[in-house]
């Protein structure tokens, strides 16, 4: 007996199977307002703190930031973890009499990949870049007011005629020029202070920021052992507080922000890491000057949709023309060129349409997230929008397929109209009414 009554004890009960009864509905009703009313003054209050409580998700922020990076590198190696599961898991359960033990198996081999990929790819770019970097960035130091001189004196040596306009025009050069060699002479050295004083501060944060990447990459491969663990957790958190119609819809859309945000993300990491390869090998063999600087600030931009290239290109030419304004034009033609190759050919085909957004979407996404958050806003804006869209597109389709109403947007053309009583109608292309818009009439008629 006590044995039977333990082992009832330990599973969980059952409770709430009955309705509430009217006290206990009463009471739900008020604790509802009462709520509703202490919401409402701690709204009120969370607004006269917006500065403290700013400041308290900052520093909270900070000390979450290596876990921040552990998420972000975790969500960038596992398409690499999920591959190798996909092909050793089948195979090692073959030879393995325990599943479990397969599975975990080929996540260790996965996440050891993934890690060994990551420190390959960190390990050559910075063998490859930093040298270069450093020799493009020394030798823009030590020429770049040359060459500024050298530009003003061969546009000051331009025979022109002798109008008032050239007269104003040389006049305004000779200032130019002037204001530029003392602001060089005077200025320029007490902003090579500042920064040199910046400098040990942005070198410590640094160190700091790499610190928390290693740290990040640690909690990374927590992470990834245990995906299926937290996975599990958000789901039966989802169901336990939501009904199980909205439990779906947050799992629905959280399953499309991982596939938008995925497929934008990665795809274009790897679209402007081919890019940037791209203008190194078409820069070298044009031989222009700071061909890796230019390089690494087209790959970089490039991130960014549609502004990425004309932000990157814009400087870059400059710097190029400082030194050769002719190949300053060719540079500008040839970058024209490679992002007609990567907006036209090599982007489709990586990216796809991941967004499912237009262009002009695209525009709209990218201004107001510069706008709001800065670069990180212009990179991530897109696909934040597009999981937006999404969701409104859901919901505004739930409601017409409720109305029976078509989802398509093309079905809503000038021929098409909705009468009073909520029956859709659209002529076909030879100006005829469908079957069913005749049967729907018909009964009009009658008065069916």
């Amino acid at each position: 007996m006590n044995k039977e009554e333990n082992t009832y004890y330990k599973n969980s009960p059952k409770f709430g199977r009955k309705g509430p009864s009217k006290l206990r509905q009463q009471f739900n009703r008020g604790m509802t307002y009462f709520l509703v009313i202490v919401a409402c003054i701690l709204v009120y209050f969370a607004m006269l703190r917006v500065e403290a409580i700013s400041n308290t998700l900052s520093k909270i922020l900070a000390i979450l930031k290596p876990v921040l990076y552990g998420c972000g590198i975790a969500y960038l190696l596992n398409p690499i973890v999920k591959s190798v599961d996909a092909y050793l898991v089948p195979v090692l359960e073959k030879h393995m009499k325990k599943k479990e033990k397969a599975k975990k198996v080929s996540r260790s081999i996965g996440v050891i990949v993934a890690l060994v990929i990551l420190i390959t790819v960190v390990s050559t770019l910075i063998n490859m870049l930093i040298p270069e970097l450093i020799t493009s960035i020394r030798n823009l130091i030590f020429t770049l007011p040359a060459q500024i001189n050298q530009l003003v004196k061969e546009i000051n040596n331009i025979q022109l005629d002798d109008s008032t306009t050239t007269a104003v025009l040389k006049n305004a050069m000779n200032e130019a020029s002037a204001s530029l060699q003392k602001w060089m002479r005077t200025d320029l050295l007490d902003k090579v202070n500042e920064v040199m004083t910046h400098l040990t501060v942005g070198l410590y944060t640094l160190i700091m920021e790499m610190f928390h990447a290693v740290i990040g990459v640690i909690v990374s491969v927590y992470i990834l052992f245990g995906k299926e663990t937290f996975i599990n957790q958000s789901k039966k958190a989802a169901y336990a507080i939501f009904p199980a119609e909205r439990a779906n819809l947050l799992i629905h859309i959280a399953v499309k922000t991982n596939e938008i945000f995925g497929g934008f993300i990665i795809g274009k990491m790897i679209d402007s890491i081919i890019i940037g390869i791209l203008c190194f090998i078409g820069t070298s063999i044009l031989k222009m000057p700071y061909a890796m600087l230019v390089s690494v600030i087209v790959g970089v931009t490039n991130v960014i949709p549609f502004f990425g290239p004309y932000i990157g290109a814009i400087p870059s030419a400059v710097l190029i023309a400082l030194a050769d304004p002719m190949k300053g034009i060719y540079f500008l033609i040839f970058i024209l060129l490679l992002q007609q190759f990567d907006g036209n050919i090599l982007g489709p085909k990586i990216l796809g349409n991941s967004t499912g957004l237009s262009a002009f979407w695209v525009i709209v996404s990218i201004l107001l997230g510069g706008g709001l958050f800065g670069i990180l806003g212009m990179l991530f804006g897109v696909p934040t929008f597009a999981v937006v869209y999404y969701i409104i597109k859901l919901l505004l389709d739930n409601q017409l397929e409720k109305k029976k109403l078509p989802t398509d947007s093309d079905c809503y053309n000038g021929d098409s109209y909705v009468d009073n009583d909520g029956t859709y109608f659209q002529k076909r292309d030879d100006g005829a009414e469908t079957e069913e818009q005749k049967i729907e009439k018909n009964k009009e008629e009658k008065g069916e």
